[in-house]
């Protein structure tokens, strides 16, 4: 009887000793929610880039659409040439560089808005568009 009670207290003491986790399996486990985390902080990062990126486009457009808006009240054809207008817009330095050229037919003038961010001497395309303008 004594001995099958040794071996049934052997057996406890084994099964007392490996109730948890062993160091490589924590640090393996560690390792797994760290690159999980990375990559969760990286999509973060991306996303935020984005809605930024986005928003400056959408103020460039505002700023290409605002001119051409002018030149259609002016209700008078653009004058051909190059021109640059100044449109601060949420405290971001942006530029709209105007650029009326020419059709083969004299009633319509084609003018192309490029916008442009201004940070010293350094101008970032952010946008283009173009429009035909008629005289009437």
């Amino acid at each position: 009887m004594t001995q099958v009670r040794k071996v049934a207290v052997c057996a406890s003491d084994r099964a007392r000793a490996q109730v948890g986790f062993t160091l490589i399996e924590v640090l393996v486990a560690l390792g797994i929610v760290a690159i999980a985390l990375m990559a969760g902080l990286r999509s973060t990062d991306a996303l935020t880039r984005n809605a930024s990126r986005q928003s400056t486009q959408w103020l460039a457009q505002i700023c290409a659409e605002n001119e051409f808006t002018r030149l259609r009240l002016s209700r008078q054809v653009p004058p051909i040439g190059e021109s640059q207008v100044a449109c601060p817009q949420a405290q971001l330095n942006l530029q709209v560089n105007l650029s009326v050229q020419v059709t083969p037919n004299p009633n319509f003038r084609r003018v192309d808005a490029r916008v442009v961010q201004v940070q010293g001497s350094e101008a970032t395309p952010l946008l283009q568009l173009s429009t035909v303008m008629g005289r009437y």
